[in-house]
């Protein structure tokens, strides 16, 4: 079986033998709209991920839903009113409940710095398992009305490939078999792909062009293609803010074909890739293959890490308190993981924190973790509380894959085992500066705890302490020298 790495070098491999990226179809670079589909339907069909464990959407929920879009495209439609504004907001669908009221912890810091500024601007909203969570106020739409247009623009339309376009598509389908032994129906996954960039791409264009946007801030660009393809073709500035892990083996970000072809120090021919990033800090800077260049990544900070972990920076270690990070598509093996080391390790307290998307189905997809929970010295938390930053405060070690959790846990000190699974690869990095330890099963984190030699780190480098300063700067267009602080 193939491993994250193997599958991921040869996309990588593909990608600059072929020219895939520059391959135009409809007027549309598709390949750059379906890589990371493709690699997560591809590592689905090897068996190296598992299905994310999160409650689906009911037929019922769907039908219930329809009324509220239409409603909210008709109330809330971003094209109503005749205001223009210099900043355009694109935040994260889901929303953390914090002190009481929902909000997007990767860019809620904007709006105060744009107030102060006296910088106009508007969030567009997007919904999360088709409800949105924030309050609509005078600086919020809701982009309902584009996703309903591109739903029915896509069972309205169909693509006529012309004959070179059909015989491109099929050769790359037969790459796809060829070289990773599945099947997949390349076809189809364009025609979706397309039809949805031709329709979004449209409509940001309008809305771009009606209400003479300045700048556009995006949490997860690689889902918006379509919007950052209409800035940069107006010559609107498009910037995303960090909201995960960020890896060479990341396909949202990493392109290092790009590296091999781009010698002369040219970047910026990926046509869907924003034109800045503003980063949690200055790790992420050389985390990737990005096809922009290291100075348009800016180390800004988390504003929300740092807020909420200060609640708990007196919290006292508790020893030989083993935190499990869960994550959907690796958690049946975690917690297995977690209930065979409880098993055989004692002296030990176990907490194992459910991901969001599992509350609602851990109890069906992991019995091994209902038994376990029944144990004196262990603990399934399916909740918000107690807040995932004070477990970490209080544990002496976690455990977990790749999630971006494991970097908020170093933050605080927590000794770090991964769990090789599919996906490991993302944390390489810190296990070859051995700031954290691989383990392949309980047995073998059983001997490494005896002997557990770490290198001191500088947390600040994973997580800065918020830069309102060079935020404005960014906002206000300057020209910007970053100095760059100690690694780690």
């Amino acid at each position: 079986m193939m491993s994250v790495k193997e599958v991921c070098d040869e996309f990588f491999r593909l990608e600059n033998e072929y020219n895939l990226n520059y391959i135009m179809i409809q007027h549309v670079y598709p390949w750059e709209l379906v890589r990371l589909y493709l690699y997560y339907e591809i590592t689905r069909k090897l068996g190296l991920f598992g299905s994310a464990q999160q409650a689906s959407v009911s037929l019922f929920d769907k039908v219930k839903s329809f009324l509220p879009f239409i409603k909210n495209s008709i109330f809330c439609n971003p094209f109503k009113g005749q205001d223009n504004f210099e900043i355009l907001i694109f935040n994260h669908p889901r929303k953390v409940l914090n002190n009481g009221e929902y909000m997007d912890i990767y860019s809620y810091f904007l709006r105060d710095t744009l107030e102060n500024l006296g910088k106009s601007y508007e969030v567009l909203d997007s919904p999360y398992l088709n409800k949105h969570y924030i309050k609509k106020d005078d600086k919020v739409k809701f982009n309902d009305r584009i996703l309903l247009g591109s739903y029915f623009y896509k069972k309205t339309h169909n693509i006529e490939y012309t004959e070179k376009e059909s015989e491109t598509i099929q050769s790359i389908e037969n790459l796809i078999h060829n070289h990773f032994g599945v099947e997949v129906n390349l076809f189809e996954i364009f025609s979706n792909h397309i039809l949805n960039f031709q329709y979004e791409y449209e409509k940001y264009r309008e809305l771009l062009n009606e209400k003479k946007v300045e700048q556009v801030y995006v949490v997860v660009a690689y889902e918006n293609k379509a919007l950052v393809a209409a800035c940069k073709d107006l010559g609107i500035e498009v910037i995303e803010l960090q909201h995960g892990i960020i890896s060479k083996y990341h396909l949202g970000y990493s392109y290092p074909s790009e590296n091999i072809t781009l010698k002369s120090g040219t970047y910026e021919h990926i046509a869907y890739f924003p034109n800045k990033i503003l980063s949690f800090g200055d790790y992420w800077k050389d985390a990737s293959a990005y096809p922009i260049k290291k100075h348009a990544i800016f180390s800004v900070g988390f504003p929300y890490f740092e807020d909420n972990s200060k609640k708990y920076k007196d919290v006292s270690k508790k020893k030989n308190q083993i935190l499990f990070i869960s994550q959907g598509v690796i958690g049946k093996y975690l917690s297995e993981f977690a209930c065979h080391l409880a098993s055989v390790l004692d002296g030990y307290d176990f907490i194992y924190k459910l991901h969001p998307g599992e509350y609602s189905t851990w109890k069906e997809n992991y019995p091994k973790l209902v038994e376990a929970d029944k144990l004196d010295n262990f603990s399934v938390i399916d909740s918000n509380e107690p807040e995932l930053y004070k477990l970490f405060a209080e544990s002496e070690y976690q455990v977990g894959a790749f999630s971006t959790a494991i970097y908020e846990g170093l933050a605080f000190n927590c000794k770090t085992f991964i769990v090789d699974v599919p996906g490991v690869e993302y944390l390489d990095d810190l296990v070859e500066k051995k700031i954290v330890v691989k383990v392949r099963n309980p047995n073998d984190m059983v001997n490494k705890l005896k002997d557990l030699d770490l290198k001191e780190y500088n947390a600040d480098f994973f997580f800065k302490n918020y830069d309102e300063q060079l935020l404005e700067d960014v906002l206000l267009n300057k020209n910007i020298m970053q100095v760059p602080r100690k690694k780690i």
